[in-house]
């Protein structure tokens, strides 16, 4: 509310007071959060287009037989390089609205926490590129190739990256079930094994398929989760 003082004949009203101040600054850090967790919801359909598109177009590159780190290498490399950077950033952002949304309780820490390891492993697997293999870039010999220390770090990234994901994806089950939102829950459970499914089925399709597609349900839990939160933020 707001109160008026009169002085000589001129009013002057002072700012708003009280539970219409609060309201007001409540729905602020609602549209704040709401922002933040927007940035998980476009990180996976940004990275799988841009990848996606480069798989098609990009001379010598089967997505049979090469994963999309290898899009780094070569004279447009750039392009994918920024791809793993700028999605890992997104994500790192999305954590920060997670944490905001989530408010005190069980898993509300590390959850968020997790969700920017795993974009902090996409920023390492991102600016430490893949070693040249399989016959990409055209004119590479065709096997594994030799592992290089950026090579290196490049796996430590995807590792980090996976691994982060994974116990992400147990906590948050736990702190959505400790709060009653079940489905929450068993969404974060169902899509874990799925994951899991689709990485250890050979009858789903090549490696880099099989990344693609793992991939894909990664970025549609965080998505999912971020999306949700910001409908309804502190009543997760």
């Amino acid at each position: 509310m707001s109160s008026t003082i009169s002085t000589a004949g001129t009013s002057v009203a002072d700012t708003p007071t009280g539970p219409v101040a609060g309201s007001a600054a409540a729905a602020r850090e609602r549209r704040t959060t709401a922002r933040l967790l927007s940035a998980g919801v476009v990180a996976g359909p940004l990275f799988l287009t841009v990848g996606s598109v480069q798989a098609a177009t990009r001379d010598g590159f089967d997505l049979d037989r090469h994963p999309l780190s290898l899009l780094a290498l070569g004279q447009l490399g750039f392009v994918q390089l920024a791809n793993f950077v700028v999605t890992g950033v997104l994500l790192a952002v999305a954590a920060v609205g997670l944490r905001r949304a989530l408010g005190p309780g069980a898993g509300a820490t590390w959850g968020p926490r997790l969700v920017a390891g795993f974009g902090a492993g996409m920023v390492l697997a991102g600016v430490f590129v893949a070693d040249p293999a399989d016959g990409f870039p055209v004119g590479t010999p065709a096997g594994p190739g030799q592992v290089s220390w950026h090579g290196a770090l490049h796996g430590l990234g995807f590792a980090v990256a996976m691994l982060s994901w994974v116990s992400a994806c147990l906590v948050l089950a736990r702190c959505f079930a400790a709060r009653g939102r079940r489905a929450r829950a068993a969404g974060c459970v169902a899509a874990l094994a799925v994951a899991a499914a689709v990485a250890a089925s050979p009858q789903v399709g090549s490696v880099g398929v099989r990344l693609v597609l793992v991939s894909a349900v990664q970025f549609a839990l965080v998505a999912a989760v971020s999306a949700g939160l910001a409908r309804a933020p502190r009543t997760a």
